[in-house]
C-alpha cells in the first residue's frame, strides 16, 4: 500500500477528531460560551450538516484541481478555520467557524478517497478505502478521548489548537507523500460527471450507506446514557467502554477491507444482519452490564465491517464520476449521521427510553438489508441482460404469417 494512502488517513484522523470530539467537550464549552448545554449541542449538528452539503459542493468546485493541491488547500481551510475557532469570542463565531470546518472536511473526504482509489490496481481499492476509512476509527478511540482530557487540563480551546497543529503536519505529509497530478487527473467535466451518476444502482447504495450508518450511529449517539442510566456502569468506566466500540469498529474495518473486493453484497449482508441482531439484543438486554458490554462491541464489528464496501462499491457503478459518486457518498454517511440521532431522540422523548434507541438502529439495519437484497435482484438482472447477446436482444421474434382465406 502506497505511504500516500496512509497520510490521507492520517487526514481523516486529525480533522474526524473534531468531527466527534465536541461530545466530550459540551459542558465545559457551554459553561465558558454562556449557553445552554442543548444549543452547544448544535455546533454538533451544524458539523454534520455541513458535512452533508459541503462533500459535492466542493468537490464540484475542485474539481478540474490536481488533487494534491485541493488536499492541502481544504486542509489549509480547515486549520484556519480552527485557529479562529479557539479564539472565538462568543458562541456566533464559534458555530460559523463549525460550519466552515465541516465544508472543508467533507471535501477533503471526497477527494481522498478518489486519491486513494486511483493510487491502487483494482483490486486493492477497498483495502486502499479501509486504511483512509481507518482514520476516523482511530479518531474515535485515540483523538476523540485525548481531546477530552486535553480539554479537562486545558479548556476546550486546547481541544482546537491540538487539531489544528496535528492538521497542519498532516498538510505537510501530505505535501510530500501525495504526488502531483498523474496521467489519470485529466481535465473533468462537470456536467460528464452528473451523466455518469444516473445509474438506479448508485442511489440505492447511497440509501444503503445511509441506512447502514444511520444504525450504527443512532445506537453509539446514546450510548453513555445507555450504560450509565440502563445498564449501571459507573461513569468513569463509560470512555474504556467506548473504546471497546472502536477496537470492534477497527477490527471490523480490517475484515471488512479484506472481503469487500470479492464479496461487496455478501458482506453488506452478513454485516448488516448482524447489525440487526446485535442492536436488537442490546435492546432486550441493555438492563445486564455483563451482556451489554460485549454487545457494544459486536455493535462496533459489525457497523463497520460494512464500511469498505460502502465507500468502494461506488466507483465501479459510477466509472464516469468517480470524484462526484465518491462526495456524494460522503453526504449520504452523513445523511445517517444527521437523521437517526434525531430518530432516536424522538424515541426517547416519546418515553421509550434510552435502550429504544438500539431499537431504531434495528429498524434502519433491517430497511438496509432490504435495500442489499434489492441492489442483488439489479445486479443479477443486469448480468443476465448482459449475457444475452446483442443480435438475440434486439431481433423481435418472427410471427408466423397470417393465415389466407380458405385456409
Amino acid at each position: 500500500m502506497p505511504l500516500a494512502v496512509y497520510i490521507l488517513g492520517f487526514g481523516i484522523f486529525t480533522q474526524g477528531t473534531s468531527e466527534f470530539m465536541l461530545s466530550g467537550l459540551l459542558p465545559t464549552l457551554a459553561d465558558d460560551l454562556g449557553v445552554s448545554i442543548p444549543d452547544a449541542g448544535l455546533l454538533i449538528s451544524a458539523f454534520a450538516v455541513g458535512m452533508v452539503v459541503g462533500a459535492p459542493l466542493l468537490t464540484v468546485a475542485t474539481l478540474n484541481w490536481p488533487r494534491r493541491t485541493a488536499l492541502v488547500a481544504l486542509q489549509g481551510v480547515f486549520v484556519a478555520a480552527h485557529v479562529v475557532g479557539a479564539l472565538a469570542p462568543g458562541y456566533g463565531v464559534l458555530f460559523a467557524t463549525r460550519v466552515v470546518s465541516a465544508l472543508a472536511y467533507a471535501g477533503f473526504w471526497g477527494v481522498a478517497v478518489t486519491t486513494a482509489v486511483a493510487l491502487v490496481p483494482a483490486e486493492a481499492r477497498s483495502k486502499a478505502v479501509a486504511v483512509v476509512g481507518g482514520g476516523l476509527t482511530l479518531a474515535t478511540i485515540v483523538g476523540v478521548p485525548a481531546g477530552t482530557v486535553l480539554s479537562q487540563f486545558s479548556g476546550w480551546r486546547a481541544a482546537f489548537w491540538a487539531v489544528a497543529a496535528a492538521t497542519v503536519v498532516s498538510l505537510l505529509s501530505t505535501l510530500v507523500a501525495v504526488p502531483a497530478a498523474g496521467a489519470d487527473e485529466r481535465p473533468r467535466s462537470v456536467r460528464a460527471e452528473l451523466r455518469g451518476m444516473a445509474r438506479p444502482q448508485l442511489w440505492l447504495s447511497y440509501a444503503v450507506t445511509a441506512f447502514t450508518f444511520g444504525a450504527v450511529i443512532v445506537t453509539f449517539s446514546y450510548l453513555a446514557p445507555v450504560l450509565t442510566d440502563v445498564s449501571g456502569l459507573p461513569e468513569r468506566w463509560v470512555p474504556a467502554v467506548l473504546a471497546l466500540f472502536g477496537v470492534g469498529g477497527l477490527l471490523g474495518l480490517v475484515i471488512g477491507g479484506r472481503t469487500a473486493a470479492g464479496h461487496p453484497l455478501a458482506t453488506l449482508a452478513w454485516g448488516l444482519g448482524a447489525l440487526v441482531i446485535a442492536s436488537a439484543l442490546l435492546a432486550l438486554t441493555a438492563r445486564h452490564l455483563a451482556v451489554t458490554i460485549p454487545l457494544v462491541f459486536l455493535l462496533g464489528l459489525a457497523g463497520y465491517v460494512t464500511n469498505p464496501t460502502l465507500q468502494a462499491r461506488v466507483f465501479p457503478l459510477a466509472p464516469d464520476a468517480p470524484t462526484l459518486a465518491g462526495a456524494t457518498n460522503t453526504s449520504a454517511f452523513n445523511v445517517g449521521n444527521t437523521l437517526a440521532p434525531m430518530l432516536g431522540g424522538l424515541a426517547i422523548d416519546a418515553g421509550f427510553g434510552f435502550a429504544s434507541v438500539a431499537w431504531v438502529g434495528a429498524a434502519l439495519g433491517a430497511a438496509g438489508c432490504a435495500a442489499v437484497f434489492w441492489a442483488g435482484r439489479l445486479q443479477r438482472a443486469d448480468r443476465a441482460g448482459a449475457a444475452v447477446p446483442p443480435a438475440v436482444r434486439e431481433t423481435p421474434e418472427p410471427r408466423p404469417a397470417p393465415a389466407g382465406p380458405g385456409l
